[in-house]
């Protein structure tokens, strides 16, 4: 066994700023060998446990996997980011990633954030011309009832700064705008943005505090979150207050990310991609061309109602069952013992029975394997 071990980062919070860097400068991961039973049943007994924990970490970490809306998500964030060049005195525009859960919005944007650290870093260097630590992305992660001061204090632990738990909201913010200037910040993203309350006060304090982000910090706002538009967010509002929100929509682009369909010869043919694309990943010693594509499709599809985050649940914990029982495949019998997140198996009835009487096809008129 000559394979690496891999990388330790299964303990990282990516609202810090130094596990952020770790993440954005960790290589990628290398997919374990392939070994034959044989091969398996020649490892020593401690070589053999070396392999199946290169194998367990390696499926628990399958994506991200550039799909059709990963590649569009990103050249329309390209889009936003490169063209937010202008001069500090204009304000740039806001981008909201806005979509129902289960379809890898936040992979996606790590995705994009890890490439915009590294082009930035790469063109700039590490550190500033004052010698500050360069950190071209400040990841924050929202939780419930945030307020403005916990806004700041979320983007002042992100920095490590001293004074993250002490002050008003307004000399934290001051505080926060010191190290996105400090460090030439350029892109600022908030995920879990729909954890705010937008109709109540807080809601309408945070909102207003994004407009002065938007308006004082040199950064794209770069918001994540589940139905933000039905919660206000790009509304026009009738009232003092929903007018006040509606401006933060004015200048916010919005994005979305959709589930994989099957009610089309295109969709179909994405969804094989997929599907051939993960196979390529799946390292069990019984797997073969097809095992996927070819005879779990339909099944595969059903099971995750076409939610990319869903599938990959599946494919893991069932990669995880195949290692640990022997199986070493993947197919009907052993992914019906593995449980899926509640919204995919409550959807799942309708349209598996769809699929099974042929009313629906996951798999395009043609089906010879290419490379995904």
């Amino acid at each position: 066994m000559t394979d690496p071990l891999p990388l330790g980062l299964g303990n990282l919070a990516l609202s810090r700023k130094e596990d952020f860097k770790e993440f954005a400068n960790a290589p990628r991961r290398e997919q374990p060998r392939l070994l034959t039973r044989s091969e398996m049943k020649a490892l020593a007994s401690e070589a053999r446990a070396v392999y199946d924990r290169l194998r367990r970490e390696w499926h628990a970490n399958l994506g991200p996997i550039r799909t059709q809306q990963l590649a569009d998500l990103h050249e329309d964030l390209w889009d936003i980011v490169d063209s937010n060049q202008q001069d500090g005195d204009k304000a740039k525009g806001a981008v909201a990633v806005d979509a129902f859960p289960g379809l890898g919005k936040t992979t996606s944007v790590l995705a994009f954030l890890r490439e915009f650290h590294h082009r930035e870093i790469a063109e700039n260097g590490e550190f500033t011309a004052q010698g500050h630590e360069r950190l071209p992305v400040c990841r924050v992660g929202l939780t419930g009832n945030t307020g403005m001061k916990d806004l700041n204090r979320a983007i002042l632990e992100f920095f490590g700064h001293a004074g993250r738990n002490r002050g008003t909201a307004a000399q934290m913010g001051q505080r926060a705008l010191d190290c996105v200037l400090s460090c030439e910040v350029r892109v600022l993203a908030l995920d879990d943005l729909h954890f705010l309350k937008w109709r109540n006060t807080s809601g309408i304090e945070v909102s207003n505090h994004l407009k002065w982000i938007a308006n004082e910090f040199p950064v794209t706002l770069l918001m994540i979150g589940v139905g933000l538009a039905e919660k206000g967010l790009f509304s026009e509002g009738t009232t003092s207050g929903d007018t006040a929100l509606a401006q933060t929509g004015r200048r916010t682009t919005r994005l979305d990310m959709q589930p994989f369909t099957i009610k089309n010869e295109a969709g179909r043919r994405e969804w094989r991609k997929m599907l051939l694309a993960l196979e390529k990943r799946v390292v069990l010693a019984d797997k073969y061309p097809g095992m996927l594509a070819d005879d779990l499709s339909d099944y595969l599809f059903a099971r995750s109602t076409g939610h990319i985050g869903s599938l990959m649940t599946l494919i893991n914990r069932g990669c995880q069952r195949a290692v640990r029982s022997g199986t070493e495949r993947l197919d009907r019998d052993l992914l019906d013992r593995v449980k899926n997140d509640e919204a995919s198996e409550k959807a799942r009835r309708e349209l598996e029975a769809a699929l099974d009487k042929r009313r629906l096809t996951s798999r395009p008129r043609s089906s010879n394997r290419k490379a995904a």
